[in-house]
């Protein structure tokens, strides 16, 4: 299977080519992708330089324009569709239809991939994109279990991706109305979640609080952790119990099920986590290609250690198990 690695920065896309990665995948510094924050994605000359250096390693770069064109404004997101074909991308990752609409009838012959944030779970969704766009691959939202993913393999014609190791997202793959609420910004239109220009915190006595805009969103006595305010991980009261009332500080790590990803058809394993520094990248990316390469060999996998790297310090694998059905 094809390991896809996040590069937020090209330090971060040199660390996952070094690292192994088959695949990087990347953004221009605008609203045009979904992980849209200070300091992070590239310039058109950054991204021309490390394709360049990533196609010199034997490593293809994909280009995420998986946000929604605001209306008015969708001239900023062909242009960015029109630069990455000319800078030589493998795959542009687009969500919306008529982005995708423009993309296949401005550049025919590029490699269409179809993002998470479109939600297309169903046999008849993507066998849409697929006709109507000619998209080849599809990235499956987490929220589909492994005969589903496997019975999905079995009845469309295009390679399907699916979601590895990084954060989870309880809502429909991006569409955050709790986000959108708090802060006035959306995931699908401006590119962010929880932006960090509306987090701060707050020292209360031995307690550090933890806010989102107006919203408290974690209260860590002395002894915790303080962090990040992600709104659906956060903690709240509700029939007078407090907890967490959408979802646990958890990643996703499929490793032990690498074998049974493959069996089922799956094509490609997408790592999350754009936003993370060189490190991290080095340190996930390398695991996963020391599993894949002992799967090749027919070699059992070694047991993952990357726990203390995962959010919460616990990891799960989400919904491919689904061992709560």
């Amino acid at each position: 299977m094809e390991l896809v690695c996040p590069a937020g920065t090209p330090a971060s896309l040199r660390a996952a080519v070094e690292a192994g990665a088959d695949v990087v995948y990347c953004g221009f510094r605008d609203e045009t992708n979904a992980r849209n924050f200070p300091g992070l994605n590239f310039s058109r000359e950054e991204l021309a330089a490390e394709t360049e250096f990533a196609h010199s390693r034997g490593t293809h770069v994909y280009l995420a324009c998986n946000t929604y064109p605001t209306a008015g404004n969708e001239s900023l997101w062909h242009k960015a569709v029109d630069d990455a074909v000319a800078i030589g991308v493998d795959a542009v990752i687009l969500a919306d239809i008529g982005l995708l609409r423009y993309a296949r009838d401005r550049h025919p012959d590029a490699r269409l991939h179809l993002s998470v944030q479109a939600s297309a779970s169903n046999v008849e969704a993507i066998r849409f994109y697929h006709r109507e766009f000619g998209v080849r691959r599809v990235v499956l939202p987490r929220v589909l279990s492994l005969d589903e993913i496997a019975s999905l393999n079995r009845q469309i014609g295009v390679e399907t991706e699916v979601f590895a190791f990084g954060g989870m997202c309880v809502m429909a793959e991006g569409r955050c109305s709790l986000s959108s609420y708090a802060t006035g910004e959306s995931p699908n239109m401006n590119g962010v979640c929880s932006p960090a220009h509306h987090v701060h915190y707050e020292e209360r006595g031995d307690a550090t609080i933890s806010r989102l805009g107006d919203f408290t969103i974690n209260v860590y006595g002395a002894s915790e952790t303080v962090g990040y305010p992600t709104l659906c991980k956060g903690r709240f009261r509700a029939m007078g119990k407090a907890g967490y009332l959408f979802e646990e500080p958890t990643s996703l790590d499929v490793t032990s099920m690498l074998p049974e990803l493959a069996a089922a058809g799956v094509t490609a394993l997408k790592i999350e986590g754009r936003q993370r520094g060189k490190a991290y990248i080095a340190q996930v990316v390398g695991s996963f290609r020391r599993a894949l390469d002992q799967i090749a060999a027919g070699q059992a996998t070694s047991e993952s250690k990357l726990s203390h790297m995962t959010e919460g310090q616990s990891n799960t694998t989400g919904a491919y198990r689904r061992t709560w059905q």
